[in-house]
């Protein structure tokens, strides 16, 4: 096992990468707090995990709701450990005029504040606790942005930039800091971020644009993060990892 004994929460982890994570947390000896705005998602992953799960209805846009999930961690489990800052919202691939108000607001509540809520309510915890890890999951995209997702590479790229920022103001505290940056994945987001219906014919022409030839897939993600929350990565902190089958290149 990797990370036997720690204890992990895991936002957005009612489906896609979070899914992913926190049952391949669970498998390598972790407790995990599946967190997601989606309560009966989140209820069925923990379901599917078991005892080393316990599930939290959570809007990662709200400070009172993500002091919940936080205080959760420690109520079931004793202790925090690791912080993954997985979920994000999107707009619909397509002009950058397109976008109102209201998606914009959303986008960087979700993919922006919710890194700033969390930090701010789950830092004293992992320094009551001798430190941890946080992990903001970004997008290749915030890396090298491409035309039809402007506003959502965007908020990855403050992201990516306040990852780096909160790596070094928290290290002497042993908090590590880290982002993961996915490309498009089988998630229940494929076709927003296509911008297009998923026919094999527009996912064929995706794929041609990554150098190993797939979509990425949430055990992607779920093994970068089990690393970086992992002993094997303790001298890493400020990185943008790469999760993208060589399209960042």
């Amino acid at each position: 096992m990797r990370i036997p004994g720690k204890v992990a929460v895991i936002t957005g982890a009612g489906s896609g990468f979070g899914e992913g994570i926190a049952k391949r947390f669970a498998q390598e000896g972790a407790k995990v707090v599946v967190a997601d705005i989606n309560g009966e998602s989140a209820k069925r992953v923990a379901d599917e995990i078991g005892d080393a799960a316990v599930a939290i209805t959570t809007d990662v846009t709200s400070r009172s709701d993500t002091k919940a999930m936080i205080d959760l961690a420690v109520e079931k489990f004793g202790r925090l450990d690791c912080l993954i800052n997985n979920a994000g919202y999107t707009s619909r691939n397509g002009s950058l005029m397109d976008v109102d108000d209201k998606t914009f607001d959303r986008i960087f509540d979700v993919n922006v504040k919710a890194i700033y809520l969390a930090t701010q309510v789950g830092v004293p915890v992992l320094r009551k606790f001798g430190g941890g890890t946080i992990i903001n999951v970004a997008s290749i995209g915030a890396l090298r942005p491409r035309p039809g997702l402007v506003w959502y590479n965007g908020s990855k790229g403050a992201a990516l930039n306040m990852t780096k920022g909160m790596a070094v103001e928290l290290a002497p505290d042993g908090i590590r800091v880290n982002a993961l940056c996915p490309v498009l994945a089988e998630t229940g987001l494929l076709e927003e971020f296509m911008g297009k219906e998923d026919t094999p014919e527009n996912r064929t022409a995706f794929l041609a644009t990554i150098p190993l030839g797939r979509l990425g897939r949430p055990s992607d993600v779920a093994g970068a993060a089990l690393y970086l929350c992992s002993d094997d990565a303790e001298f890493i902190t400020g990185v943008s990892l790469e999760v993208d089958g060589g399209r960042g290149v």
